[in-house]
């Protein structure tokens, strides 16, 4: 059981869930925490049906099932986050309370306890009740209206700004806070992470922004989101594509001189800073960088100031040099993935485990001092 990272000896009780609990878990696990997930004892339908062994957001944890609407179950539960120091829960608002396991009851048993829980409405509110999903999150939030391309309908995201970024990042944060006041005070407390208030901080650099005035023209007009042709996405003559994101005019110099040295035609391009002309600027870098294939671009470009970078799909980044180098990528019960991130000088992170099968997270209770004829529950 042992582990290595800052949260090693900190103990989780996840309750199952899909998106921002689960990945704020695994968060906690990579940093050496011990992640017990309660799982049910019926397949729930939640998630991407597949292999355990392919659902990486299990990796670093154990599991146990248990039926909490069985008083056993229920009981064994309880005796879990009488032990812990921490708890992630994403249900609707009040499930956990008609449960037997809301906050009250929780802290009542473990007052340093503190009771991360994550939804995407929020706790309270017209909508609390309400089923939806990331793309609703960020909708309402105000994210997704401003990502997309200038006449095109706004892009989803993936579910990387709401679940991830929104839900579990904030989680995370928020209950690391939580822990350093109750390792202070012994008091614990109540973590509630809304998605859309996640989202909303996240936006608040645009917002002053909008109320300056740099960033209020329609979607796909502006500095970011694609309508300023050097912060944009090329074709090139291959079908791949590359990045560039000179916004600095010192980095802008770069570019300009790196493209004349590779032989492309940059005499007599528009002015970056001149609006009017971004669509002809827009024309003449997509003509420039159609030329050639992205590897002739990444041999002539990359490494320079001028701000680029090879568009690689998942399948390639792993094997990009600055990844090696960096061991950036990592290889558990053979499937490569992510490493854990960041990275810790004097508590450096372990190589999490492999997500395992449901039902093996017995001697982690036992050694949280959970009584093992507590444990027949647990099937």
């Amino acid at each position: 059981m042992s582990s290595t990272g800052p949260l090693a000896g900190l103990r989780v009780v996840e309750f199952v869930g899909v998106g921002p609990g689960p990945l704020c878990g695994m968060l906690l696990a990579d940093m050496g925490a011990q992640v017990l997930r309660v799982d049910r004892t019926e397949p729930s339908g939640l998630g991407i049906p597949r292999p355990p062994r392919f659902d990486l957001l299990l990796r670093g944890k154990r599991t146990l099932k248990l039926d909490l609407k069985r008083d056993d179950g229920l009981r064994l539960a309880r005796a879990l986050v009488r032990q812990a120091d921490a708890l992630i829960e994403g249900f609707r608002p009040q499930t956990m309370e008609r449960i037997g396991l809301g906050p009250d009851p929780c802290l009542k048993d473990n007052p340093r306890l503190v009771y991360g829980r994550v939804t995407g409405f929020g706790q309270e509110g017209p909508l609390a009740g309400a089923a939806g999903h990331d793309l609703n999150y960020i909708a309402l939030a105000g994210a997704l209206h401003a990502i997309g391309r200038r006449d095109q309908p706004p892009t989803p995201p993936l579910n990387l700004l709401g679940d991830y970024a929104g839900g579990a990042m904030l989680l995370a944060m928020g209950m690391l806070a939580a822990l350093l006041h109750a390792r202070g005070t012994g008091q614990g407390q109540v973590v509630d992470a809304a998605m859309i208030d996640g989202v909303n901080s996240l936006m608040t650099p645009f917002y002053g922004l909008y109320a300056a005035g740099f960033h209020d023209g329609p979607r796909g007009t502006n500095l970011l989101d694609s309508g300023a042709p050097y912060y944009e996405v090329y074709r090139c003559a291959d079908g791949r594509h590359v990045s560039i994101a000179p916004i600095e005019k010192k980095f802008r110099v770069v570019l300009l001189d790196k493209l004349r040295q590779a032989g492309a035609d940059v005499e007599g391009l528009p002015d970056f800073d001149d609006r009017a002309r971004w669509p002809e600027l827009h024309r003449r870098f997509t003509a420039i960088f159609a030329a050639r294939t992205r590897d002739d671009w990444c041999q002539a470009l990359e490494g320079s100031d001028g701000c680029f970078a090879p568009v690689l799909a998942p399948g390639e980044a792993p094997r990009h040099a600055h990844h090696a180098a960096r061991g950036s990528f990592i290889e558990v019960g053979g499937i490569t993935q992510p490493a854990p991130a960041p990275r810790f000088g004097a508590t450096p992170t372990g190589l999490p485990t492999a997500p395992a099968e449901p039902g093996d997270a017995r001697e982690w209770a036992l050694a949280w001092g959970v009584p093992r004829e507590a444990l027949a529950a647990a099937p």
